[in-house]
């Protein structure tokens, strides 16, 4: 793509700001973007978040010059991922992370996190051993078609372009999102630790007792201090989640004033490992950068085999494999292999395109959960 070029596509896409959001905050180099809030319970922050801003029309001058810088920052890191496809993967291992930390760091200077952290992935997969560049092609692949979708932006439906947003890294537009009260039961909770230790972020998976949804909840702490909003695994509290637009309708607020909840009298119902597969294809559809989905699966049994672990189906022949970290099993497999002796076991996890993440076990017949998490 020539200079030309680049400068056609950065007045021709979204950078208009027609699909910019009203009130979008410019964090600066090296801040944390809009989807890593800190501080404080993500519990109750979403009323504030979607506050009318006190100028309209400053905040419409700030999203515009920001979403030209986006559409800037996309049309470079276009070019880059073109001049991989055209140079090969050959020299990537001998070329080290640099070429790609740079490139995260002026996606930074876009103000588009989200790229930034892609971008920063995309860099590290030539260390991580057998199989990297098919690895790599498949993350250019999902990074180049999140930048064509914001330069397509407009043109979206409002779900799938709400989700774009949040990848890119923008916070919500404002809209309202779904609201549903329900008895939550606390499936997971586990904290992880950006790579510069900066961050803090605690995930906290849901399930509604009636709904039957799954919702992610997630809180933030700067370091040294970590998230406010501690649920325990088994718990079920009463409240209303407001559901953010896009995102797979997963990510939530949990409304403040839901207390500590009550024990849950019994185990989740669980699925078999086809259903979990169908029920992550069709989230994908909806967000195609989605990394899981939320499943609880029963009865399964874990067993070890020639490529590593598995959760077969106790009745059928499915089975998924255990999801591995640098061909590393997940530090709670042995746990969940001495908690199931070889006997039917529910399982709660994540369901992505690495495999299961195990998070919780229950033993049949017995509502009391066990983390996995450490």
């Amino acid at each position: 793509m020539t200079d030309q070029q680049v400068r056609h596509t950065v007045e021709q896409g979204p950078c208009r700001a027609r699909g910019a959001p009203p009130e979008a905050p410019e964090p600066g180099r090296g801040e944390a973007g809009p989807q890593t809030l800190t501080g404080g319970s993500a519990s109750g922050r979403a009323a504030g978040a979607r506050a009318a801003p006190a100028d309209p029309e400053a905040a419409r001058r700030r999203a515009e010059r920001r979403a030209a810088r986006i559409c800037a920052g996309v049309a470079e890191l276009e070019q880059r991922l073109a001049d991989l496809v055209r140079e090969g993967l050959a020299g990537q291992e001998q070329a080290g992370a640099a070429f790609w930390e740079e490139a995260a760091a002026r996606m930074v200077d876009a103000q588009a996190p989200g790229l930034a952290a892609r971008v920063r992935e995309l860099g590290a997969i030539p260390g991580c051993g057998p199989g990297w560049p098919a690895r790599m092609l498949e993350e250019g692949a999902l990074l180049h078609l999140l930048n064509r979708g914001w330069l397509g932006l407009a043109g979206l439906p409002q779900p799938l372009a709400a989700t774009v947003r949040s990848r890119v890294g923008l916070p919500d537009t404002g809209a309202e999102g779904e609201a549903v009260r329900d008895r939550w039961l606390v499936l997971a909770q586990y904290d992880s630790v950006s790579p510069d230790g900066r961050l803090t972020t605690r995930r906290t998976w849901l399930r509604g007792t009636g709904s039957g949804r799954p919702a992610l909840v997630l809180d933030f702490g700067p370091p040294g201090r970590p998230p406010r909003l501690a649920l325990p695994v088994g718990r079920v509290v009463e409240a209303e989640a407001r559901f953010r637009p896009g995102t797979a309708g997963l990510r939530a607020d949990l409304v403040e004033g839901h207390g500590a909840g009550a024990p849950c009298g019994q185990a989740p119902e669980g699925v078999g490992t086809g259903a979990a597969l169908d029920a992550y294809g069709a989230a994908l559809r909806e967000d195609p950068w989605l990394e899981s989905w939320p499943v609880v699966l029963g009865p399964v049994v874990p067993v070890p085999g020639d490529r590593g672990w598995q959760l077969a189906d106790a009745e059928g022949g499915g089975a998924l494999p255990v999801a591995s970290g640098g061909g590393r099993p997940p530090a709670g497999l042995w746990q969940l292999a001495a908690l199931s002796g070889g006997a039917p076991v529910t399982v709660f996890g994540e369901c992505g395109h690495r495999g299961f993440t195990p998070l919780t076990a229950w033993e049949q017949g017995c509502p009391e959960p066990v983390a996995l998490t450490g």
